[in-house]
């Protein structure tokens, strides 16, 4: 990403040191990319692309000409979206406050943060989104936990727009956002300001392409598949390495 995109707030010399905005499910990201050139052309992967890979771990990512130009994870996976057990973003005085006036330790602020918040804290019931549509017609606590991960996303996604001045393609992947018909639908409601609009058969059905016929804004599902990539990383590495062996002899 663009330097500006990495920084950090704090004090220059963390941010020397490495403690930057990374972002993360680069696989996936990377396996979309090669998937959507593939069934939509060059064009459109070389166009404003923003892809929501939304699942146990949710992240979004926008794309400029093949590029990531920015993320909603930071230095670790906890940061950006609500997930099934990760908080997101947090005010950091709420951890300064947990830490200090509430006496919880490091230990066990961690796992708070990472294994007992988001979609499971806030609901008390499932870190699952199966499980909580389901139950959220007669648990108010699960249905508030599904409207805050619907509204969080769509804030993330207007805010991905404007930094890349507009959106050509939205992707979704991830569990949720491969098979979560309602999801994807409450999180598009409402952005037709940014050309985006869902064809509600075509969206209920999981189509390849969900949005309507007219729309700006093209809307895709997409099955990630990030071992693949993992494979072929390896293989590249394999014969980089191979291939280096025998230069050197």
């Amino acid at each position: 990403m663009p330097p500006i995109a990495q920084r950090i707030p704090l004090q220059r010399k963390l941010g020397d040191e490495g403690i930057l905005r990374y972002g993360f499910h680069g696989l996936s990201y990377e396996y979309i990319m090669t998937a959507l050139k593939e069934e939509a052309g060059p064009e459109a992967a070389d166009g404003r692309v923003i892809i929501a890979h939304l699942g146990n771990g949710a992240s979004m990512a926008a794309v400029y000409h093949g590029k990531s130009v920015e993320t909603t994870m930071g230095l670790t996976p906890a940061g950006g979206l609500v997930m099934s057990t990760r908080s997101g973003d947090l005010d950091p005085g709420v951890l300064l406050y947990l830490l200090i006036e509430k006496k919880i330790p490091p230990a066990a602020l961690n796992e708070m943060v990472n294994k007992r918040s988001g979609l499971l804290g806030v609901s008390g019931i499932s870190p699952d989104m199966k499980d909580l549509l389901t139950a959220a017609e007669n648990s108010p606590h699960a249905a508030e936990a599904v409207d805050l991960f619907c509204y969080q996303a769509k804030k993330h996604l207007g805010a991905l727009a404007a930094v890349l001045g507009g959106i050509d393609t939205l992707v979704f992947t991830g569990g949720i956002g491969e098979n979560a018909s309602s999801v994807r639908r409450r999180i598009c409601d409402g952005l037709s300001f940014l050309g985006i609009g869902l064809d509600p058969a075509r969206n209920k059905a999981n189509a390849p392409v969900i949005s309507k016929r007219g729309s700006s804004v093209k809307i895709r599902v997409i099955k990630t598949n990030e071992e693949l990539m993992i494979a072929r990383e390896t293989r590249r590495l394999l014969l980089r390495g191979l291939k280096e062996n025998r230069s050197a002899s």
